[in-house]
């Protein structure tokens, strides 16, 4: 059964900030990629080129298998192996995006936080852990507590179900279209952040707010915040 990971950190804050993972506060490229072409030779196909596997990254496991060529029938054993190998290197592939971990700290002075990602809730978890910053959220959906991942809304709207939003503003932070449509579908704020896998011209179609990290992100929505509180 899929589990909701709420942290129960909370505050009388009057924001709050929903946080991407991949390509927003971590780098799991060459994670992602040496558990893809692990799965490629496990079961002795072609391997797909890395530029193909990239385009695609944000989106559901499944999703990428099959858009990469994997047999519908086949996707979920890819699935398994990859998730396997991937579990086991991880958190040696993976490395925190620079000045992550001060916009982490930044913003929860001001703002109760959160996680949406489409990574497994679980291994999001002992990510978060390892680089020492699970204790500063509230709340991380995954993969596995939706049945609609992103774009859909449902990633988002289970992450404010989880939350006290009344009468606070949300935003959710995502260097991909899939983040920013969430975010459109849920009727809440969105920011765009170059640091990841779509590039400005993509972002700018969806978020009119677009930074250069997620460190100018949360500088940018911390301003917000002092300007409301003086309002």
């Amino acid at each position: 059964m899929a589990q909701l990971h709420k942290m129960g950190k909370g505050g009388e804050n009057t924001m709050i900030i929903l946080f991407d993972l991949d390509g927003t506060l971590i780098d799991s490229t060459d994670a992602i990629l040496e558990s893809f072409h692990h799965s490629f030779d496990f079961y002795k196909v072609v391997r797909a080129r890395d530029e193909d596997i990239k385009k695609l990254i944000g989106y559901p496991l499944d999703i990428m298998y099959a858009d990469l060529g994997i047999h519908k029938d086949e996707v979920w054993d890819y699935v398994g192996t990859y998730k396997e190998h991937y579990r086991e290197i991880s958190t040696q592939k993976t490395l925190l995006i620079e000045s992550a971990k001060e916009a982490v700290i930044k913003a929860s002075k001001f703002a109760t936080l959160g996680i949406v990602t489409t990574k497994t809730g679980l291994y999001s978890r002992v990510l978060m852990e390892h680089f020492g910053l699970m204790d500063y959220f509230d709340v991380l959906i995954g993969h596995e507590d939706v049945q609609n991942p992103k774009p859909h809304a449902e990633p988002i709207l289970k992450a404010m179900q989880a939350l006290d939003t009344e009468g606070k503003e949300i935003w959710m932070i995502g260097d991909t279209k899939l983040d920013l449509i969430s975010a459109q579908n849920a009727g809440v704020n969105s920011i765009g952040v170059l640091s990841g896998y779509d590039n400005r011209e993509i972002i700018e179609t969806y978020t009119k707010f677009i930074c250069d990290d997620v460190l100018e992100a949360v500088a940018l929505l911390e301003v917000r915040n002092i300007s409301h509180n003086k309002a």
